[in-house]
């Protein structure tokens, strides 16, 4: 576990309000310098956080074991399907009527208000927006033999509903508002059933699930399945025979997988049918879903509805997709304050505290939420609940969309960002990097105006560790110059762009081992850091010649051979190379924990080597074992690292025996016989724990 992870894993209380409440974290923050983070623990961090459209670029094999997986999840699905724009108030066509009934399909909770409708000659149905509510309230209406339709604008009051019905018809009023400041009461509806009993009228009212409705009985609207919509619209055109053969293509089959409002499943419908008669190809066919979703979030973002604080949570939900709900819910209001100031200036925003409902922001999102276990610094914990979009196209199109067609809200965004990466939590932090990755793909030069250079300038280690991650998640995503970017950072006279630079190719490296290689030996052929540049975390070495080491022993321990043969060759060649290669050596040897094996990660590369016959990588790990023995500066702590695998192996048999195979290609040197059988002696006669290990090892080397 790292320093910083142990030191900052939870987030700061919020004790004040979201707007004044802030100020005074960034306060904390600036004031307040996060320990360094080792390059390993930044590396863990990066790969758990990471959301899919990065993460899932880097294999196993490049980057190591993933954290952040998802494991015993439970779906709760929220939200269904869209509807049409409900007409104004007036008489409702027999065309759209007659329309509708070829193509309508019902489902149990369309039975359920029919039966309903035709007892009480009232329905209300509780649904989300664009789930098909005004298309199955007409369909009541037909099914109970109404010829004459009108639809109706929700009444001042609900009394004033009753003078509105005065004639035998149906009618439709879509979004009555019913809130705790406006409820709606039995003694209401009683009225009105009277009504519409003198009249032979009937009524069927929508309102949204969070309706305060009481006691007052309604329907819960949960329309029919995207198959069975779709099934409909193509039937009608092309008759039942050509179904088979078009559900089974893969376009179809992508399409079904993703979740799509009426309308849309109505467009492709056309679509499909359009495919049938041979007038487009399949690619065309597969396109039609991603221009519903950039439609999708177009109207998000340009049409009045959802409000600000909802559009915030939108785009809040786009940077955090698939983390912690609470997490996206408690940051968008960050947002919202922010772009509510742009907006409107002169209004304090107002934030109410209780006034959401987590399944009515997922309906609208065309989000799932789910419960899963959250990876933390402490391990897996069970029981988060997390919201992710149906489609994963939604954020990274969302988010490009903000950032270059709204440029009114772009400094509130980029401050909101910015604010993110000074979070105490790994997570909100990586996110961070995430989102200036993906608006990097759509901006770049922006983007490391805004973003990512005044993270790489700030005063601030983890705010170069937030530049770093932007840059490497970046170079993942193949955004152009980005490799240039780094190699000038690298070897430049900024110091807090080199330690960027230098821990982003770190990061790279196990993807690109080579280049990244080739880069960081630029970087140690330059002068030497003045002395201001020491670390805090190690009074001997400077930060810099750290940041290099650290970079160095990610490429050691994921690469492994390719990078150990080209270090082995500088070892005894390149004098300004040296010191940092034996450094990164030294830091992997230390490591405890390898992802296949119990042993530590270097000691077990070794018998893996030679079990293999690989004489090269084992001839390779025993020169640096002997360069650390035999170089004054490391000799003390190598000595260590080698105390500890020995006691290791005192109830390990294959620790035993891959240390007996590398301790035996270390004594063949008088000084190094003289070492080892020194350090394997007092292990083996220490008071405090005798180590029985350290006498077998004795014996089998011939050493006592």
């Amino acid at each position: 576990m790292s320093q910083e992870e142990t030191a900052t894993g939870a987030a700061k209380p919020a004790e004040e309000s979201a707007q004044d409440g802030e100020k005074k974290q960034e306060e904390t923050a600036d004031g307040q310098e996060q320990p360094r983070q080792e390059a390993w623990a930044a590396r863990r961090d990066l790969i758990a956080h990471g959301p899919d459209f990065v993460s899932t670029l880097v294999t196993r094999d490049q980057f190591g074991q993933t954290g952040g997986t998802h494991h015993g999840d439970q779906h709760f699905h929220f939200g269904g399907r869209a509807e049409t724009p409900r007409a104004l108030s007036g008489p409702i066509p027999h065309s759209e009527i007659e329309e509708l009934q070829d193509v309508f399909r019902g489902c149990p909770s369309f039975d359920e208000a029919l039966e309903r409708l035709r007892d009480d000659r009232l329905v209300i149905l509780s649904g989300g927006r664009e789930t098909g509510r005004r298309t199955a309230a007409l369909m009541l209406l037909h099914r109970l033999g109404v010829d004459r339709m009108r639809s109706l604008d929700p009444p001042e009051s609900f009394s004033a509903l009753a003078d509105q019905v005065d004639a035998s018809a149906g009618y439709v009023l879509c979004d009555l508002p019913v809130s705790r400041n406006r409820p709606l009461r039995e003694a209401q509806l009683l009225s009105l059933r009277e009504r519409l009993e003198r009249a032979h009228a009937r009524v069927v009212i929508t309102v949204e699930p969070s309706a305060a409705l009481g006691a007052v009985p309604s329907v819960r609207w949960e329309p029919p399945s995207a198959e069975d919509l779709l099934h409909a619209h193509v039937t009608a055109a092309t008759g039942e025979s050509a179904w088979p053969d078009l559900c089974g293509l893969t376009a179809v089959k992508e399409f079904l997988t993703r979740y799509h409002r009426p309308d849309e499943i109505k467009g492709f419908a056309l679509r499909l049918v359009a495919h049938h008669r041979g007038e487009i190809d399949e690619a065309e066919l597969a396109a039609f879903g991603e221009t519903a979703v950039a439609t999708q979030v177009t109207r998000w973002l340009t049409e009045e509805k959802p409000d600000l604080r909802d559009k915030a949570f939108l785009v809040s939900l786009a940077v955090f997709d698939k983390a912690p709900y609470a997490v996206t819910a408690e940051l968008a209001d960050g947002l919202f304050v922010r772009l509510h100031t742009i907006q409107d200036p002169g209004i304090r925003p107002s934030i109410p505290v209780f006034g959401s409902s987590r399944e009515d922001r997922l309906r609208l999102a065309h989000a799932d939420g789910y419960v899963t276990a959250e990876i933390t610094e402490w391990g897996p914990l069970e029981g988060k609940y997390c919201a992710r979009f149906r489609d994963e196209r939604t954020a990274p199109m969302l988010l490009e969309e903000v950032w270059n067609l709204h440029p009114s809200a772009r400094p509130a965004f980029a401050e909101w960002i910015r604010k993110l990466a000074d979070d105490r939590r790994p997570l909100v932090r990586t996110r961070a990097a995430s989102a200036a990755a993906l608006l990097a793909t759509a901006d770049l030069s922006s983007t490391m105006a805004h973003l990512i250079e005044p993270w790489a300038d700030g005063r601030k280690s983890h705010a170069w560790l937030t530049a770093a991650n932007a840059l490497t998640m970046t170079y993942l995503l193949e955004v152009p110059t980005v490799s240039r970017i780094l190699h000038d950072w690298c070897t430049g006279d900024v110091e807090s762009r080199r330690w960027t630079a230098i821990r982003a190719y770190g990061l790279l490296g196990p993807v690109h081992h080579e280049e990244t290689l080739a880069a960081l030996v630029d970087a140690m052929h330059r002068p030497p850091a003045a002395e201001a540049e020491s670390g805090p975390g190690n009074d001997e070495v400077p930060e810099e010649a750290r940041q290099l080491a650290d970079a160095l022993e990610l490429l050691l321990l994921a690469v492994r051979d390719p990078v150990l043969a080209a270090l082995a060759e500088l070892l005894s060649t390149d004098r300004a190379v040296r010191p940092h290669a034996l450094l990164a050596f030294l830091q992997a040897c230390k490591q405890t924990k390898d992802d296949d094996s119990d042993r530590p990660p270097v000691l077990d590369w070794y018998a893996r080597a030679t079990a293999v016959e690989d004489p090269t990588a084992a001839r390779h790990l025993a020169v640096f074992w002997d360069a650390l023995l035999t170089d004054r500066a490391h000799n003390a702590r190598a000595l260590g690292v080698l105390r500890g695998w020995v006691r290791g192996a005192d109830d390990d048999p294959e620790t035993e025996s891959a240390l007996a195979s590398l301790l035996g290609a270390l004594v063949t040197t008088p000084t190094n016989h003289r070492r080892i059988s020194h350090l394997l002696r007092a292990i083996r006669d220490s008071k405090a724990a005798p180590s029985p290990a350290a006498d077998r090892l004795l014996k089998r080397l011939s050493l006592d």
